[in-house]
């Protein structure tokens, strides 16, 4: 008898994330009956009983394919992406955290200290007379007891280490994953590494149906729940601020096909440097106004911009994070 083709081995890491990705790659159904037909799962905190130091002792590149989903936030988290880096043969930055820092890189347009003094002094909700924070280690009678360190920058996983691809979204569309996961499996040539896959070149603008004006202007902005959406318009032309003149095409515009504005989490398509700088680029050629304090006015209506900018992808913009003088 023929011998089967050997299944991939396949290991699925949860970092600085909420656990979104990790519901995407159950979220194919019955088609996980295929993925594990083709893998075996060797590694995944969440589902599996495997530690890591079961991890440290197998032989380097023994996982052939590694999806590491989350930001870099702690110094587990840093381990952790060097050692699967070390024991795989193809490291994935699986979602927008690993992609680009996602919403656990808004932390840095706040410092560390801020950070601890908010959440352990500040708070309304925190009791803590003694300023308490956490420490890397601390002594009891009993031993040394350590945790994770709090790492002052929030990083993308290809910030820390080598990786071969990437795959976009808040979370990634489960279509694309089987798409990348079917390739694999049956061999066929992977674009060149670095490359972000599952994705497409264009942005969201491109490849969504809403009608647009060749020159549109509008003279307020709005949050999404401060006016009635027509369902068909430009969000931008109804003075919605929406990410898509920044954002990768690729998720098939689901946010828009819900009436709500694209978030921006597919990061920006190849030819775009900074997300922010695209999208400050793209309001201020819509403002129907001349003269500064007009514009100026115009702009106190939008609310949070390098939060909504940045939203995914602060930790690899150009400004990176908030600047300690």
């Amino acid at each position: 008898m023929e011998n089967s083709k050997p299944k991939l081995k396949l290991a699925v890491y949860w970092a600085s994330a909420c656990g979104g990705c990790c519901v995407s790659v159950l979220d194919v159904h019955e088609k996980l009956f295929d993925v594990v037909a083709a893998a075996d799962l060797v590694f995944w905190p969440i589902a599996l009983d495997i530690k890591y130091r079961d991890v440290e002792d197998m032989p380097d590149k023994h996982i052939d394919v590694t999806l590491f989903n989350g930001a870099v936030r702690n110094s587990e988290n840093e381990h952790m992406a060097k050692l699967l880096r070390q024991k795989s043969k193809i490291l994935v930055a699986y979602g927008s955290c690993s992609h680009l820092g996602g919403i656990p890189g808004l932390a840095n347009f706040s410092t560390k200290g801020e950070l601890f003094r908010r959440i352990y002094s500040e708070s309304e909700s925190t009791v803590n007379p003694d300023n308490i924070v956490p420490l890397p280690e601390y002594e009891v009678k009993e031993g040394i007891l350590t945790i994770p360190e709090f790492y002052n920058d929030v990083r993308s996983l290809a910030q820390v280490t080598d990786v071969d691809y990437f795959i976009p979204g808040c979370p990634p569309q489960t279509e694309r994953l089987l798409e990348v996961f079917t390739a694999i499996v049956s061999g066929a040539e992977l674009p060149p590494k670095g490359s972000v896959i599952g994705a497409d070149t264009k942005t969201q603008c491109d490849e969504c149906i809403r009608k647009k004006t060749e020159n549109k202007r509008i003279k307020k902005f709005y949050r999404p729940w401060e006016i009635e959406d027509d369902g068909i318009t430009c969000f931008m032309e109804q003075g919605v601020i929406c990410m898509g003149p920044a954002t990768r095409a690729g998720c098939g515009y689901r946010c828009i096909k819900g009436n709500a504005p694209c978030r921006g989490c597919y990061g920006p398509p190849d030819r775009v440097t900074d997300p922010g700088a695209k999208m400050m680029s793209a309001v201020a050629g819509i403002i129907d106004e001349k003269e500064p304090e007009e514009i100026s006015r115009v702009l106190v209506d939008l609310v949070d911009p390098a939060g909504l900018f940045y939203r995914f992808s602060l930790p690899v913009s150009l400004i990176r994070r908030k600047l300690v003088c």
